[in-house]
């Protein structure tokens, strides 16, 4: 006889991540082409030749630099091992119940029904606009007295789409303040939406105590095999946060890079336009092959395919490019290098491909 296990454990979906083969283009993971901004890969390499010693696990120097960085005090900033991890302790922090909820979009990021099963608690899924947009009335209106915590992934991840400062302000407002709301700002630096128009979680939770903001090092600084994301928010949550952080889990180059990646922040900023530019080249390309293609701030665009998503994904593969299906939703295809792109497209808007699947 084994060990006993929590039964629940065996209806838990195990996170997928984005396929890859040697052979073919990969766009199939959020990842960005380019690598390491300089400064950070010089970081990497000094801090690897101290890897015999423990990390700072308060991770204070970055958590100075973030604090330093956003306007903000270092006890309202928390690091983790990718913002996921995050995620998870969002919900042991919140959650101590199966009967406690947990409200997020769907289709949004995989992992947070996930980590609200891994939490013990209940997910509230909240089906997206037919604008793949997050119906923000309908998450207030899900919310009741069991709900302990909202995901809003803005911009969302597989749609690409993202509300704008006064929508998220109006949800906000008609959440109760003892409900935590997540922002998950994943892909924020991508976004272009206008000065007026452009939410960030920061300035929003500056006076709200009951948001938190989440970001990452992993997606535009180039840093997602190294896993490191950060929590923004007010100093109570943010002290319960440091106490279910698993010890030494942002490792030390980890935190050497990031440090390195915000003191190069301009040249971060340059790469992502250039990013952003191809994702404007792509979405238009697909939608002049007649592809419907909501209007992304991400690093990808969405096909929202449905029940052809696994069937158009599998033909892209034997075309040489891998791309992410999500079964009965859709495909996301993250932008890469020009030539990457280019070889996708080839294979989307050949006539015979975009008469079969748009």
């Amino acid at each position: 006889m084994t060990a006993r296990i929590r039964p629940d454990l065996a209806t838990i979906p195990a996170y997928v991540p984005g396929r890859n083969h040697p052979d073919a283009v990969k766009l199939a993971s959020n990842e960005t082409t380019f690598g390491p901004l300089p400064s950070a890969a010089k970081a990497i390499a000094e801090a690897a030749e101290l890897a015999n010693r423990y990390p700072d696990n308060q991770v204070s120097e970055l958590r100075a630099a973030l604090a330093e960085f956003l306007g903000v005090t270092v006890a309202e900033v928390a690091v983790g091992c990718g913002s996921v991890a995050l995620c998870q302790e969002l919900v042991q922090i919140t959650c101590d119940a199966p009967t406690d909820e947990v409200v997020f979009a769907w289709r949004s990021f995989e992992a947070y029904p996930i980590v609200t099963q891994v939490g013990n608690a209940t997910a509230v899924r909240v089906p997206l606009t037919e604008g793949h947009l997050h119906d923000l009335d309908a998450m207030a209106g899900a919310v009741t007295d069991r709900t302990k915590l909202i995901f809003v992934c803005n911009p969302n991840n597989p749609s690409g789409t993202a509300h704008g400062r006064a929508e998220l302000e109006r949800f906000l407002d008609r959440v109760p303040a003892h409900v935590l709301v997540v922002l998950d700002e994943a892909y924020y630096e991508y976004l272009r939406l206008t000065p007026e128009t452009r939410p960030d979680g920061v300035e929003i939770g500056r006076t709200r105590p009951n948001v938190v903001v989440l970001r990452t090092f992993s997606k535009a600084y180039g840093l997602a095999g190294l896993r490191v994301g950060y929590a923004v928010g007010h100093p109570e949550v943010i002290t319960a946060l440091l106490k279910v952080h698993i010890p030494f889990s942002v490792n030390r180059v980890a935190q050497a890079a990031a440090i390195a990646s915000l003191q190069a922040h301009g040249e971060l900023l340059d790469r992502t336009d250039v990013l952003v530019a191809q994702r404007h080249q792509l979405r238009a390309a697909l939608l002049a092959a007649g592809y419907e293609v909501p209007p992304s701030e991400a690093n990808f665009v969405w096909l929202p395919l449905r029940e052809r998503s696994i069937e158009f994904a599998e033909a892209s593969a034997l075309a040489g490019v891998l791309v992410r299906p999500f079964a009965g939703d859709g495909v996301r295809v993250t932008v890469g290098d020009p030539h990457e792109n280019e070889q996708f497209l080839s294979f989307a808007t050949a006539p015979e491909t975009a008469a079969r699947f748009r």
